[in-house]
């Protein structure tokens, strides 16, 4: 996937081995180059690299949001809500164990989005969702 400006996000995972698992197999990103230490993946057309360093891996605190504590550290990506839908069967069916169950955050209000998030296998809090109407990514 091609986007204009890709985003480049470097995170700690506790085994490589596991984050290639995760993000290569089950969520299908193409790896990139990688080292005895970190290894890149394509996520959606961003470059994600988790890099060997198990002390800082996890997620700590949370946040309320809409009535659910969020994960405050996570990464994730906006998809269509179709994109969105077919990830989160995917997702279910894998037997994942979700943070957040997948959702519609602020139903009826400005912002209204499908929202998911689960762990990595090294606990990094990772959250999908989709808006019915992109246009409502930066309303206020």
């Amino acid at each position: 996937m091609s986007v204009a400006h890709p985003f480049h996000l470097a995170f700690p995972v506790t085994s490589l081995e596991k984050a290639r698992a995760f993000y290569g197999e089950l969520l299908g990103c193409p790896e990139g180059r990688s080292a005895p230490d970190w290894v890149d993946f394509d996520f959606y057309g961003h470059q994600i690299v988790a890099h060997l360093s198990p002390d800082e891996a996890g997620h700590r605190n949370t946040s309320a949001v809409d009535g659910e504590n969020v994960p405050v550290r996570h990464f994730g990506l906006v998809l269509s809500m179709a994109e969105w839908e077919t990830l989160s069967q995917k997702l279910i069916r894998a037997g994942t164990k979700f943070i957040i169950e997948p959702q519609v955050r602020f139903e009826g209000q400005v912002g209204e989005q499908a929202t998911m998030f689960f762990l990595d296998p090294c606990g990094n809090a990772v959250e999908f969702k989709a808006f019915k109407d992109i246009g409502q990514l930066f309303a206020k």
